[in-house]
This record gives C-alpha cells, structure tokens and sequence, in this order.
C-alpha cells in the first residue's frame, strides 16, 4: 500500500525482501536503483504485506515509518540512519498486528504517514497515555512534545492555519483532534466512533473547515472556531448516505472528488455535502479504493484494479478524457514529479511521461 515520493530526480519507495521491511531510492529518470536498506522486521496480514506508510524526503533526509513502528531518518545520499525511534521501546506502543482483535487499530500495521513542517516531525505514535502525537526534532530525534491518548488510526496528520492559529489535525482511531502545531496543546477533539477503528482517510481542510469521511461515519465537516471559551469544533454538515471507506477526497475549489461507496465516482459540494454527481463503473475488489491526484486542474485518478483514468474537474458533469491500463492490482497513490508519473503495484514499477502525451 505505501506510495512513492519523489524529489528532483530521486525516488522513494518501501517494500519488502521477504525478511525484512526496505527502504530503496532510485535515480526517477532511468531506474537505476542506488541503494535500499532493510531497516525494520517483515509484517504480513491477509491483506498483504507492508509497509504501507509512505516515505517523506525533506532536504537531504528520507523519513521511513515500518508497520510495526520502527521510525528512521535516513540520509538520502547513501541511506545510513541518522537517528531512530521504536514505538513499542520508546513510548511503549505494543505491536500487536494480525494477532489482534478487530477492534484493536495497528491489526493492519502503522499506516500513517509522517509530516515535515520546519524543524518538527510529526509522527501518529498512537500511545494512550499521553504520547497520541509526537513532534521530534526532525534533525536530531529529539522529542520536542507529545500529546493526547488515543490510538493511532491507519490516517496520516495534516497541517492548517484555523482560527488564526497553527494546527496538527489528526484523524486518530476514535476522534478527530486539533493540537497546537508549537506546544502539542489539545485546542479541540471530536468523538468519532468507527467499526474496527478504519479510520484510512486523510482530513481534508477548507478554511476553517475539516473534512473527514469512513466506512461507518460517512463524509463529515466540522467548523472550527474560536472564543473566549477556547476552541470549538461544529458539525457544518453531514453526509451519512457516502460511506466512503478508504479514499481520500481531493477538493478542487468548492467541490469534493474521490472514490464513492458505490463502486463509483463522487463530485460533493464541499459547503454543503450535497452529492453533486456520480459515475458508476469504479471498484472491483473488496473495499473498492482508488487513488487521485490534481495534475494540471484535472483529475488523475488510479484505480485498484490498475486503470489510469484522467478525468476532468466538473461539478457540472462526469467528463472522462482518457484512459489507460498500466498495471495490476494496487492501493498506491501514483506520484507526478516532472511531466512524470511514477505507478507501482505489487510486482513492478513504472514510469509515465506524460508531458509529451497526445
């Protein structure tokens, strides 16, 4: 499941060699592989095997994130570790895995991906006592804070100004927080109760609005706000009929795309979570998942089942401009670097020029 990153003409990806959980960069222009270093123990459910958390490069570093929460910094040039952090030894988050009950949020391993802003590193660790989120010194491995009790969910953290104030919002396996982005001060939390704690999706943030969809809630929206009483968190609106499992939504101005929960694609009015349109004809496999980014104001949308599909950002209508089979089975987000497309699925990697596609 874990995704590719790219910067200039480096590529990141995680897989797996059978023993061990790896880390490989590549040279994204003609393949090459320059190094790759195992760095964690192999996790494998019936879902596969991991990782499943996606890499970040910041500057000349590579943060790798294993599913048993194992946490590297990696010098990009060579991949020696710089410093590291072990969930379970250092905030004694017990790995669990596939042993664990269903309702238990790592079964499927630490999805989450880790986030970069200035000298913080924000990790989803996922301790119930007091260490939900941790910010490190992304140089050094210092903590800096912690804070909150909640598991982590399989969701990665984003970063927005709302309120006029500086927040990590985190969709964490039974609530939607807010934290201070300096101090880890808990500004606002929302209970959000989701069958066997999925909670896949990423918040998508709008303003002074967060955006966050499962399985179980449907598509929600709260408004934050801020008084002398402190902070709020106000359901905007709701949407119960799109129970939208796994997908993130992209927000393309004031309308909402992504994956539905009908084995369809979804246009939603983001101000109101009115269902604007929807094209059938999307998912075949069990939880019916895609992958779509913006690339030049349309929607590039990669399909489980390995379809390339470029569809135009239309509220007013469906309106597909091409589409393409360019690999097997995947729940990877393709990434666009350069005029290019990097696609993987579980046996192979390819990359798409599409600046000079006709």
């Amino acid at each position: 499941f874990s995704s590719p990153v790219v910067s200039k003409d480096k590529l990141v990806y995680l897989d797996e060699n059978g023993q061990k959980e790896a880390a490989h960069l590549i040279d994204a222009t003609t393949g090459k592989e320059i190094w790759n270093v195992p760095f964690a123990d192999r996790f494998e459910d019936e879902w596969g095997a991991g990782p499943r958390s996606t890499p970040l490069i910041d500057g000349d570093r590579v943060y790798v994130l294993s599913c048993n929460g194992e946490l590297r910094c990696l010098n990009l040039a060579d991949g020696k570790m710089i410093w590291g952090a072990s969930f379970e030894k250092d905030f004694g988050v017990k790995f669990l895995g596939s042993k664990a009950n269903e309702g238990t949020a790592s079964r499927r391993g630490n999805n989450g991906s880790v986030l970069v802003d200035a000298d913080a590193l924000i990790v989803p660790v996922g301790n119930t006592n007091g260490s939900s989120l941790v910010c490190f010194d992304k140089l050094t491995g210092k903590v800096i804070w912690k804070t909150g009790n909640d598991e982590a969910a399989y969701s990665s953290p984003a970063i927005a100004t709302m309120a006029g104030v500086k927040q990590i919002v985190a969709f964490t396996a039974d609530a939607l927080i807010g934290v201070e982005r300096f101090t880890g001060k808990m500004l606002w939390r929302v209970p959000l109760v989701t069958n066997a704690k999925r909670h896949a999706a990423m918040p998508v943030i709008m303003g002074d609005r967060v955006l966050v969809n499962s399985h179980t809630i449907g598509l929600v929206c709260f408004e934050i706000t801020k008084d002398s009483g402190g902070f709020k968190a106000a359901e905007a609106w709701t949407n119960r009929k799109l129970l939208i499992n796994l997908s993130t939504p992209v927000l393309v101005g004031q309308h909402l795309y992504c994956q539905g929960a009908q084995k369809d694609y979804v246009c939603v009015d983001a101000i109101t979570g009115r269902l604007v349109w929807s094209q059938p004809g999307f998912g075949s496999g069990k939880k019916d998942n895609s992958s779509t980014i913006v690339v030049g104001g349309n929607l590039l949308v990669l399909t489980e089942d390995g379809q390339l599909i470029l569809i135009a950002a239309d509220s007013a209508k469906y309106r597909e401009l091409g589409r393409l089979q360019v690999c097997g089975s995947t729940w990877s987000f393709p990434a666009y670097a350069g005029g290019k497309l990097s696609v993987r699925d579980g046996r192979q990697w390819l990359c798409l020029d599409l600046a000079s596609a006709k």
